[in-house]
């Protein structure tokens, strides 16, 4: 896609956010709901594939042109993102990474029209940010796999359509080398869902807990073939590194919005007999947010130009993550702050995007994994 195509794409995304998401965002936290209507709007948009090549459907937007698109649609809640975020990140990379060309013609185009919706099935107790330690099984069968375990906080999970489900075979000693993906519809037997999950935030966003009871797939449901057999760790490790980017410019987004109410909140307010924009103190509030907020938007577009370039597939990615979910969750904390009383309150904005920025530093892998990353990236590159 040119600049001129993407200039006119981010205008009538930014409209579709701000002017139709925007004055239904308390409506979506208080209820848990994503209205009917949004969903129409954002698949006849093209948002279900903007990040799937155009050959299989999308709009084949490249990291840094993603990454742009992203920072909008940080605009406003989270959950309006969730709704095809799955589609073009973690879950439509599954199969864009690993999976077989029969096998990316068969589903992507579905996934890029949101006549699907896909669900990253990774996350279990004891695997979470590393995927090491997942215990879901993937026994051969003669026609086949069986599959048994349970995945939860699964993103989209009460309406996905088909799941891209790691396993592990217990063949191999190497734990990275034992897991493989694959390809489950959600109508299987022996394959149920749990009820939503009752979160702190992101409401309208739904996950839940989803069981697998030997549940029965062929060959053809793993993804990438015979060849993709103990390759489900990579794929997933290149699925996150782009999810990654892509967070990272979700929560410059967010960032931005929430500066946008600090600075109106700032002027209007009065406080012995003068806006509180006159007082320094707070200055210094919106001066931080202001300052960390263009750093973590230079951060990602950076990060995003270099994993386009293939020069930078790890540790850029795992940068801007860190940096940019660390910081939106300080520019909610000020901008709770600046609001006072009313900032703690039910039904103004930054209260509401305060409880959403918490998540951030959690999925896509945790802070704490992300530094870990970072740190023996930089050992490597010392190293030679």
């Amino acid at each position: 896609m040119n600049e001129a195509e993407l200039t006119e794409v981010l205008d009538t995304v930014r409209t579709l956010v701000r002017e139709r998401v925007v004055p239904l965002e308390a409506e979506i936290d208080e209820t848990d709901e994503m209205p009917d209507e949004v969903k129409r709007l954002a698949a006849g948009m093209g948002l279900y594939g903007f990040a799937i090549p155009e050959h299989y459907g999308g709009l084949g937007l490249t990291m840094h042109q993603e990454a742009r698109l992203v920072m909008e649609l940080g605009y406003t809640t989270p959950a309006f993102r969730s709704l095809f975020g799955t589609n073009n990140g973690i879950a439509g990379h599954v199969l864009m990474e690993g999976g077989t060309e029969e096998q990316r013609k068969a589903c992507l185009p579905r996934l890029a029209s949101g006549a699907w919706t896909a669900s990253f099935a990774l996350t279990e107790d004891e695997a979470g940010s590393d995927p090491a330690g997942l215990r879901t099984r993937a026994d051969r069968t003669a026609d086949g796999f069986v599959i048994n375990g349970s995945k939860r906080y699964i993103t989209n999970a009460p309406v996905a359509d088909v799941f891209m489900v790691f396993a592990r075979h217990g063949e191999a000693r190497k734990a990275t080398d034992d897991i493989s993906a694959f390809l489950v519809p959600r109508d299987l037997p022996g394959l149920s869902v749990g009820p939503r999950d009752a979160k702190m935030g992101q409401h309208g966003a739904w996950t839940a807990e989803v069981y697998l009871k030997d549940v029965e797939v062929p060959t053809e449901a793993l993804i990438g073939g015979a060849e993709g057999r103990g390759r489900g760790y990579r794929t997933a490790m290149r699925c996150l590194a782009h999810g990654r980017i892509h967070i990272a410019a979700l929560c410059v987004g967010l960032a931005q919005r929430l500066l946008e109410e600090s600075v109106s909140y700032a002027l209007q307010r009065r406080q012995s007999g003068h806006p509180i924009a006159e007082f320094q103190l707070v200055q210094g509030m919106i001066a931080d947010s202001q300052t960390e907020l263009m750093a973590g938007k230079a951060l990602v577009l950076a990060a995003a130009a270099e994993y386009d370039a293939g020069t930078d597939t790890r540790l850029g990615p795992s940068c801007a993550k860190y940096f940019a979910s660390e910081m939106v969750g300080r520019v909610a904390d000020r901008a709770v702050q600046i609001h006072g009383g009313a900032g703690y309150m039910r039904g103004v904005a930054v209260e509401r995007f305060y409880r959403d920025a918490r998540l951030f530093r959690i999925y896509e892998g945790t802070s704490q994994v992300q530094q870990v990353v970072i740190a023996k990236q930089a050992f490597a590159r010392a190293r030679g």
